[in-house]
């Protein structure tokens, strides 16, 4: 196992990509939050929102940033069958299972590295750029804000999870983008749209909207924090399930 994780390692470090899609993710998030903070700021300092959350308004790049964390997750196996690469590795590691927990592995260290810096960055800029405007601040010296940012890298570091496992599914980076993108932008745009109850359970438990609510202070809605983020992780498990049956059931 430590052999297959460290050829995990190093096929995941030799890809340019990988680090360029890292750095995409916290420059990108970084920068649309800062840009949703600038385009609110003039009604926020009219009047106040009851509700404001200085936390989870410095972290609302995420919102794009899951997409660009989610495609690192994915390419860290399908870039192997672009190139064709999975024969061999499969060859070498004829166990399935244990190949795919070695990906998991390494993919889920390089997004929590990836996650920490993008989260800090967002945080710290957004609270800057709070501060700069005469608006109220967040601070980590407080339990809520301390488990909104820790939330906020646990939600990443599920993303990216659940990029390789639609990557697995899919064997294309294009087909995994396009999951990616409904299940984290589409779904939650049209929940507002459904009738009923549909759109209740889309607008409140899908697993991305119940995730996002995690890294809020002042969410009111029927999910506790923890609640939706381990909504989140029951999906990410499942659907790393199956992935894995997946890759043991089909030919390479």
């Amino acid at each position: 196992m430590m052999n297959l994780l460290a050829a995990e390692w190093i096929k995941t470090r030799s890809v340019r990509s990988t680090w360029l899609i890292a750095l995409a993710t916290v420059v990108v998030t970084v920068v649309v939050s800062l840009l949703g903070i600038s385009g609110l700021m003039a009604d926020w300092q009219a009047d106040l929102p009851a509700d404001f959350d200085p936390t989870g308004n410095s972290l609302k790049g995420i919102l794009v940033g899951q997409i660009l964390i989610a495609t690192l997750g994915a390419q860290a196996i399908t870039s192997e069958y672009s190139t064709g690469q999975i024969i061999t590795s499969l060859t070498i590691a004829p166990r399935r299972g244990v190949f795919l927990t070695a990906k998991i592995a390494v993919a889920t260290l390089v997004a929590l590295a990836t996650a920490v810096v993008t989260v800090a960055c967002s945080f710290g800029a957004g609270q800057a750029a709070l501060t700069a405007a005469g608006l109220p601040t967040a601070s980590l010296s407080t339990p809520d804000t301390i488990r909104a940012v820790l939330c906020a890298v646990a939600y990443l570091v599920l993303t990216a999870i659940l990029g390789l496992a639609f990557g697995t599914l899919t064997r294309s980076s294009t087909g995994a983008l396009a999951i990616i993108v409904t299940v984290a932008l589409l779904v939650p745009a049209l929940a507002p749209g459904m009738p009923g109850i549909l759109g209740e359970i889309a607008g409140t438990y899908w697993p991305t909207t119940a995730g996002q609510s995690s890294y809020s202070v002042t969410s009111t809605g029927p999910l506790t924090p923890l609640a939706g983020l381990a909504v989140m992780a029951a999906f990410t498990l499942v659907t790393a399930i199956a992935a894995h049956i997946t890759l043991k059931t089909r030919d390479a």
